[in-house]
């Protein structure tokens, strides 16, 4: 069996992204939130977007429509709170 591995870091091979992408991922985040892909060194992160390319994505119309608020507000986790530090 002939794998081509495109995250090292997590044995993820380019079959599964493409599953992935099928299933309605189309950024490299997306693809990260559910393989961990490009989320530990980073070298792969270029070859997800190859593999993604330029392919109709319902969330990427909508920021080429102008929605990109709701777009980004969708993909964007919450800022972190910041420490409360102890008063001395």
């Amino acid at each position: 069996m002939n794998r081509v591995y495109v995250c090292s870091c997590f044995g993820i091979t380019e079959k599964q992204v493409k599953e992935h992408a099928d299933a309605g991922a189309c950024t490299p985040r997306q693809i990260a939130s559910v393989s961990k892909a490009g989320t530990d060194c980073g070298s792969c992160v270029r070859r997800i977007q190859g593999i993604l390319g330029r392919a109709a994505c319902p969330r990427r119309e909508l920021l080429e429509q102008g929605n990109g608020a709701t777009v980004l507000a969708a993909d964007t986790p919450p800022a972190p709170r910041p420490e409360l530090s102890e008063a001395a």
